[in-house]
């Protein structure tokens, strides 16, 4: 079983949640409706509703009530980055340009109010107190990580601790919430539902780490995005904080992202410095040990075709090159 047949074995009910995502986003102001249409068509992994779906397999698996945890979580995502696209400064995502950089950052931010309202009006679909408590607490928790990530900006003098807890609530947190969410609305028991969602908030660290490295080391061409887009915005990710325990290679970082005006080739010399470091083998290392718990997880649950897929995405995000 590879990654392809996992979503070709879910393609009617992702088929069916990416509808019901263009019909909330449906409106009759042209503007929302160009730019909730341009990131729709930019698609994603859309591994969030991926989570949902195979975590709901763990129980009484009902497509028409799993749906609605499926859209609103990828809702969610899909506003923060709409959001973090403004922060960031950026001009491309997934290779195309950005709400941002088509339109303006007043139209990108209240488009991503729109579709963050979308969510929650489609949560409330779920008669659940529990996942009305468990959504809006994840939702203030996301936004703090945003905040803090902005606090943190140019600040290189980051501990560990505090990165880790940025990318929990940056990242891992609205995975370990899909997988959580799946299961409680699907009827799975309590003890596999915990250990769902601990799987999930695992395997969502480890995928953040796997994209800070990937902003080093990976190319245009395949992220969609220029590389060491990270390091120029002043973001400290695990690679560069690694490398910076180097004091030679901090003084260099810093002086030459003190200047907001550094050139490619500036930059290049700072991504080298952080890439011969040792930093992307250490990054890589913790990567794998947050997959190992991920896995861990897994292996309390019951043995079947959910649990396979589950463990398959996880090996896919170890290895994933974009």
């Amino acid at each position: 079983m590879n990654l392809k047949t996992i979503y070709a074995s879910l393609r009617a009910d992702l088929s069916l949640i990416e509808k019901e995502m263009e019909l909330s986003l449906c409106t009759e102001e042209p503007i929302l409706f160009q730019t909730s249409k341009q990131l729709l068509k930019a698609g994603g992994k859309r591994l969030r509703p991926v989570f949902v779906l195979l975590s709901g397999k763990f129980g009484d698996y009902h497509i028409d009530k799993i749906k609605e945890v499926a859209v609103a979580l990828e809702l969610i995502h899909t506003a923060s980055l709409v959001h973090d696209d403004v922060i960031d400064d950026a001009d491309l995502r997934r290779g195309e340009p950005t709400v941002k950089a088509k339109w303006n950052n007043q139209t990108a931010m209240y488009t991503g109010d729109y579709i963050l309202a979308k969510a929650l009006e489609r949560i409330t679909l779920i008669e659940s107190q529990e996942a009305h408590i468990t959504l809006s607490e994840t939702i203030k928790e996301v936004t703090i990580g945003e905040i803090e990530q902005i606090r943190d900006q140019f600040n290189w003098d980051q501990n560990l601790r505090s990165y880790l807890r940025r990318i929990k609530r940056k990242t891992a947190l609205l995975i370990s919430v899909s997988c959580r969410l799946g299961a409680l609305v699907s009827d799975v028991p309590k003890h596999q539902q915990k250990h769902l969602e601990r799987f999930g908030y695992f395997a969502g660290m480890s995928f953040q780490i796997t994209d800070d490295i990937l902003d080093f080391v990976g190319t245009k061409a395949k992220l969609g995005k220029p590389s060491g887009g990270d390091l120029k915005q002043g973001n400290v990710t695990l690679p560069a904080l690694l490398a910076m325990s180097d004091p030679y290679i901090k003084e260099k970082i810093t002086a030459t992202l003190k200047n907001k005006n550094t050139n490619e080739k500036e930059l290049n010399e700072a991504l080298h410095l952080i890439k011969s470091s040792g930093a992307i083998e250490c990054s890589e290392n913790m990567s794998n040990a947050y997959l190992h718990k991920a896995q861990l997880e897994l292996s309390n649950l019951p043995a079947c075709k959910a649990r396979q897929s589950l463990e398959k995405i996880a090996e896919y995000i170890g290895k994933r090159k974009f």
